[in-house]
């Protein structure tokens, strides 16, 4: 999972070329979630049951690395770990990165790493290209239970390399309060662009913003989608950000920036999209079931809903943030790695994880079952069906950092020229 500070600082110019799409998202979320009632072992069936099939060799002593949010999914981690080791007869030594980066980069060099890590989707490509990831996830049982589109996120040169342990998606926050003071009814929720600015220009007033959105293709990127368009062409050979598509999506953003029902959050002072809603400088914003946590922790009386984000001229669209379960090629007891993670990905473990730290799973089935358990974050479990993973190219980080730096002004940003400039240097990354 991703550090909590990383999912509210990570749209600042300074961090979010280095986390690309990656911020925000993918793996647990903070304790105090609107998902965090019960704990790590509240689903009725055992995990004794649920690994009593396991055909896992015996006697194995497995590592593995994790990034983690805090000590509700570390303990949650460890407790799924010692189960499976309980019902199989192995060990598994699970170890919180300082650094993960840094620590998952040492492991593969010196051919010592940990059997199972914590891989985000938008650096597992660069790994995989280098060998250090086993290619598992195409044989993966009960693979074609996990989101297509996650499965496409963790997919390089033709191979998916692992399944997703969990996901989370963008949706629209509305203040229910300067909601209904604007006279607006559940029957305004916009479901189109052109009703997203109506509603936004009613609840611009003062110094308020009716849409509030974070700087960066982390947020901008989901108009993109809704668009039709991608920064990268279908198989992932050269930008696409100059195509019409992307260039009217920022452009239409920007149109909007310019009248003012629109702002970035740089431009309202604050930090990311959630801090601009909490301090009720924005009426809506557009951000991931992260934000449940902010809101209660640091902006309690604000009364807000999430609803889908509306769809744009191709349909409907959003940005999915997420981690998988990686098994190193280096890995000496990859069979046990693989019924380890199978039993971590079981619909029921999911539901377990989410209760004991607020994720949401990965898999149709039990993200169906989250779904009716916490009705509240309906919104951002429906993005797993149309939502569009990060860019997962190899190379690219410094190239994504760029096209942020020129988009930060979003007001005067050149799109023309910050697009092409994208591709450019795309080229010259993907080619190099």
């Amino acid at each position: 999972m991703l550090l909590s500070h990383r999912r509210f600082a990570a749209l600042t110019v300074a961090t979010v070329g280095s986390l690309t799409l990656a911020a925000c998202g993918g793996g647990g979320f903070d304790s105090s979630s609107s998902s965090t009632s019960g704990g790590a072992g509240s689903s009725s069936t055992t995990a004794s049951d649920t690994a009593s099939s396991s055909s896992a060799p015996t006697g194995v002593a497995l590592k593995m690395l994790i990034a983690s949010s805090g000590d509700a999914e570390t303990n949650a981690v460890k407790a799924a770990t010692d189960a499976w080791g309980k019902a199989t007869g192995n060990t598994v030594e699970v170890t919180v990165a300082s650094d993960m980066d840094q620590e998952l980069a040492q492991g593969f060099a010196g051919g010592n790493p940990a059997d199972v890590m914590y891989m985000d989707a938008g650096k597992f490509a660069t790994f995989a290209k280098q060998g250090s990831l086993e290619d598992y996830g195409d044989g993966f049982t009960d693979n074609d239970k996990f989101f297509e589109s996650l499965r496409k996120t963790f997919t390089y040169d033709g191979k998916q390399y692992c399944v997703p342990k969990d996901f989370s998606a963008l949706a629209l926050q509305i203040n229910t309060t300067m909601w209904k003071d604007a006279g607006l009814t559940d029957s305004d929720i916009p479901t189109t662009w052109d009703q997203l600015v109506a509603v936004s220009k009613k609840l611009t007033e003062g110094k308020v913003a009716g849409l509030g959105i974070g700087i960066g293709i982390d947020r901008l990127g989901a108009f993109v989608v809704q668009n039709g368009g991608w920064w990268l062409n279908a198989d992932n050979t050269g930008g696409a950000a100059a195509d019409a598509k992307v260039t009217d999506a920022l452009k239409f953003v920007q149109d909007n920036v310019k009248a003012g029902n629109f702002k970035m959050s740089n431009d309202l002072g604050a930090g990311w999209g959630g801090e601009a809603f909490g301090k009720q400088l924005s009426a809506m914003t557009i951000e991931g079931n992260w934000i449940a946590g902010a809101m209660k922790n640091d902006y309690p009386d604000v009364k807000y809903k999430s609803v889908e984000l509306p769809a744009g001229p191709a349909g409907k669209g959003t940005l999915m943030f997420t981690q998988c379960w990686g098994l190193a090629a280096d890995s000496k007891n990859k069979d046990a790695a693989k019924d380890l993670i199978k039993f971590l990905t079981t619909a029921d473990q999911q539901m377990k994880f989410a209760d004991a730290f607020g994720v949401m799973p990965s898999r149709t089935d039990a993200a169906e079952t989250y779904k009716a358990k916490y009705p509240d974050d309906a919104a951002f479990v429906a993005g797993g069906a149309y939502g569009h993973g990060p860019i997962n190219v190899p190379g690219l980080t410094d190239v994504v950092a760029e096209l942020n730096s020129q988009l930060e002004k979003m007001a005067t940003a050149d799109i023309a020229g910050a697009t092409k400039s994208f591709d450019d240097n795309a080229a010259s990354a993907i080619g190099g």
